[in-house]
């Protein structure tokens, strides 16, 4: 009442003609309190005039609605319960995309590695990936997925029960191993060309992540970066690529491919982070340029080959200034270092071209080289850049 006054004062509304109410037919008469007592009444009037239209058309609305969803009318039913579900005629393939194509041509030549391992922890079970190099049954994988495995199994995909295979030879140095199953037929992998990767190139990341049933798990990302090396508990791992496709436990051996379904790496390892430090999706591959030529070694040791590291006779640090490369601490007497002139303190940026980003990516350098090769060494020593070519030679064991 109060609100409904405010917003219609007496002074906007004609005089109410009421019975008895003591005024004229002329105006508005009377002592102020027949005034008073006649707007009371008109106001009380008025918003029993309001109250009843506002029951007309309430109930008028419920009747309404009433009818339209509880009424027993079929067309309205029809029509607010039975719309069609669109679905796509599938016609367009709009979801054929590259990387749908990428993990269909490496469905074949993608396999699950599983390990009964025997070592000084009491052993279990691990599993990993393996990538067909050749149709008569050869696979890579990583070092680390076949390490102290008593037992090797494979299963293909599509298959239900595993094959046995046995390793034919593994490189810890290098986290690559290979193993061989009795087969024929089988697809093998197609490699990048070594040099083709370029940092940007969108790669997928194919493997059995977590072991999950149901076939490899396929994530996709960029190439990040290139020539990474990082210390692993097997050693220096050099030449890697850095790529943000996601990489979890049982991808290991697994490969990287591009968009053409060429590999361009074998996944090894991910960045973990701690209480000082986080990583996000920073996940490393062994390069298509450092696989071909570990493949060899590996069938060359396979045959019976031994295989016997570069070895240049230097004490390393790392640098704590911020800069690049590795500090020479200690040269042995004789050795190919101290041949070739290189002093300590002295500070290796690259060999044979190849950055050097620390003490570990100098180690893993000589150790992938060959006895009696000659190696271009570049250093830097007192604000110049000079190169030192060194002969290496055995690494004693």
């Amino acid at each position: 009442m109060i609100e409904f006054e405010q917003l219609a004062s007496p002074s906007q509304l004609p005089p109410p003609q009421l019975p008895g109410s003591g005024e004229s037919q002329n105006g508005y008469e009377g002592s102020r309190a027949d005034r008073r007592a006649r707007r009371r009444l008109a106001i009380v009037a008025i918003a029993a005039v309001f109250g009843l239209l506002g029951g007309i058309l309430g109930a008028s609305v419920a009747q309404d609605l009433n009818f339209g969803v509880f009424g027993e009318s079929p067309e309205s039913t029809t029509q607010i319960t039975s719309a069609p579900v669109v679905v796509a005629s599938g016609d367009d393939l709009v979801g054929e995309t590259a990387i749908s194509k990428v993990a269909e041509r490496l469905a074949n030549s993608v396999v699950t590695i599983s390990t009964v391992v025997d070592d000084d922890s009491g052993g279990g079970r691990a599993v990993g990936t393996g990538v067909v190099l050749t149709s008569d049954g050869e696979i890579l994988t990583n070092a680390h997925v076949v390490e102290d495995a008593a037992e090797v199994v494979v299963r293909f995909a599509g298959e239900t029960e595993p094959r046995e295979a046995r390793v034919l030879a593994s490189d810890p140095g290098n986290d690559l191993a290979l193993i061989k199953v009795n087969a024929t037929g089988l697809i093998a992998a197609t490699f990048a060309k070594p040099g083709s990767v370029r940092i940007g190139d969108t790669v997928v990341a194919i493997g059995y992540a977590l072991a999950l049933d149901g076939g490899p798990t396929v994530t996709s990302g960029i190439v990040s970066a290139l020539k990474r090396t990082i210390e692993t508990d097997s050693g220096a791992l050099n030449s890697l690529i850095q790529t943000d496709a996601a990489i979890s436990s049982g991808n290991s051996g697994g490969p990287l491919v591009n968009l053409k379904g060429e590999v361009v790496g074998i996944n090894t390892a991910v960045a973990r982070g701690d209480f000082d430090s986080a990583a996000n999706n920073i996940g490393f591959s062994i390069s298509v340029d450092e696989v071909l030529i570990v493949i060899e070694q590996l069938r060359d040791q396979a045959k019976g080959v031994e295989r016997i590291e570069g070895f240049l006779g230097v004490g390393l640090a790392a640098r704590e200034d911020g800069g690049q490369g590795a500090i020479i601490t200690n040269v042995q007497p004789g050795s190919p270092a101290d041949k070739a002139g290189i002093l300590v303190d002295d500070v290796v940026l690259a060999v044979d071209g190849e950055p050097i980003d620390g003490q570990a990516g100098l180690v893993a350098a000589i150790r992938d080289a060959a006895p009696g090769q000659t190696v271009k060494i570049q250093i830097f020593r007192e604000g110049k850049r000079l190169v030192f070519e060194a002969t290496l030679i055995a690494r004693s064991k």
